[in-house]
Protein backbone atom coordinates (compact mmCIF):
# COMPACT_ATOMS: atom_id res chain seq x y z
CA UNK A 1 0.00 0.00 0.00
CA UNK A 2 3.12 2.06 0.63
CA UNK A 3 4.39 1.84 -2.77
CA UNK A 4 1.12 2.45 -4.88
CA UNK A 5 -1.17 4.80 -2.81
CA UNK A 6 -2.90 6.09 -5.29
CA UNK A 7 -4.33 2.06 -5.56
CA UNK A 8 -8.31 1.96 -5.03
CA UNK A 9 -7.62 -0.79 -1.96
CA UNK A 10 -10.20 -2.20 -0.51
CA UNK A 11 -10.15 -4.55 2.44
CA UNK A 12 -11.13 -7.23 0.28
CA UNK A 13 -8.15 -6.67 -1.82
CA UNK A 14 -5.93 -6.83 1.06
CA UNK A 15 -7.63 -9.58 2.64
CA UNK A 16 -6.98 -11.72 -0.68
CA UNK A 17 -3.24 -10.52 -0.98
CA UNK A 18 -2.96 -11.38 2.48
CA UNK A 19 -4.68 -14.94 2.34
CA UNK A 20 -6.64 -14.54 5.05
CA UNK A 21 -10.85 -12.68 5.79
CA UNK A 22 -11.58 -9.41 6.23
CA UNK A 23 -12.24 -9.92 10.21
CA UNK A 24 -9.02 -11.70 10.77
CA UNK A 25 -7.09 -8.63 8.49
CA UNK A 26 -8.76 -5.93 10.47
CA UNK A 27 -8.08 -7.65 13.62
CA UNK A 28 -4.56 -8.45 12.70
CA UNK A 29 -3.93 -5.14 11.62
CA UNK A 30 -5.24 -3.47 14.72
CA UNK A 31 -3.29 -5.88 16.95
CA UNK A 32 0.07 -4.84 15.16
CA UNK A 33 -0.43 -1.10 14.51
CA UNK A 34 -2.56 0.06 17.06
CA UNK A 35 -5.29 1.17 14.08
CA UNK A 36 -7.49 0.01 11.03
CA UNK A 37 -5.80 -0.52 7.44
CA UNK A 38 -8.00 1.74 6.56
CA UNK A 39 -7.22 4.80 9.05
CA UNK A 40 -3.33 3.88 8.13
CA UNK A 41 -3.74 4.37 4.40
CA UNK A 42 -5.11 7.72 5.15
CA UNK A 43 -2.22 8.53 7.20
CA UNK A 44 0.13 7.52 4.62
CA UNK A 45 -1.61 9.60 1.83
CA UNK A 46 -1.50 12.52 4.17
CA UNK A 47 2.44 11.89 4.48
CA UNK A 48 2.74 11.62 0.78
CA UNK A 49 1.24 14.81 0.59
CA UNK A 50 2.77 16.62 3.02
CA UNK A 51 6.40 15.81 1.16
CA UNK A 52 4.84 16.63 -2.02
CA UNK A 53 3.55 20.27 -0.86
CA UNK A 54 7.03 20.46 0.99
CA UNK A 55 9.12 19.89 -2.30
CA UNK A 56 6.92 20.48 -5.39
CA UNK A 57 4.78 23.30 -6.61
CA UNK A 58 2.12 21.06 -8.41
CA UNK A 59 -1.21 22.24 -8.14
CA UNK A 60 -3.46 20.51 -5.29
CA UNK A 61 -5.62 18.42 -7.46
CA UNK A 62 -2.16 17.00 -8.95
CA UNK A 63 -1.04 16.54 -5.26
CA UNK A 64 -4.57 14.87 -4.28
CA UNK A 65 -4.11 12.19 -7.26
CA UNK A 66 -1.17 11.19 -6.62
CA UNK A 67 -1.61 10.88 -2.93
CA UNK A 68 -4.86 8.80 -3.90
CA UNK A 69 -7.37 10.68 -2.54
CA UNK A 70 -10.30 10.33 -4.34
CA UNK A 71 -11.48 14.29 -4.92
CA UNK A 72 -9.93 17.95 -3.42
CA UNK A 73 -12.35 17.97 -0.83
CA UNK A 74 -11.53 14.56 0.70
CA UNK A 75 -8.09 15.54 0.50
CA UNK A 76 -9.08 18.64 2.36
CA UNK A 77 -10.63 17.07 5.55
CA UNK A 78 -8.37 14.40 5.63
CA UNK A 79 -5.24 16.92 5.65
CA UNK A 80 -6.84 19.17 7.85
CA UNK A 81 -7.91 16.68 10.60
CA UNK A 82 -4.07 14.97 10.55
CA UNK A 83 -2.10 18.31 10.52
CA UNK A 84 -4.78 20.91 11.65
CA UNK A 85 -3.98 23.44 8.13
CA UNK A 86 -5.15 22.97 4.91
CA UNK A 87 -3.08 22.09 2.41
CA UNK A 88 -2.40 25.70 1.23
CA UNK A 89 -1.39 26.81 4.25
CA UNK A 90 0.69 23.73 5.36
CA UNK A 91 2.44 24.57 1.65
CA UNK A 92 2.76 28.10 2.33
CA UNK A 93 4.20 27.46 5.50
CA UNK A 94 6.68 24.98 4.94
CA UNK A 95 7.10 24.95 0.74
CA UNK A 96 10.54 24.84 -0.57
CA UNK A 97 9.67 28.57 -1.60
CA UNK A 98 8.76 29.49 1.84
Amino acid sequence: MRAHPAEDWTLASLAERAAMSVRTLQRQFRQSLGMSPVDWLVRERVELARQLLETSARPLAHVSSLAGFGSEESFRRHFRLATGVSPLAYRRQFGAAA
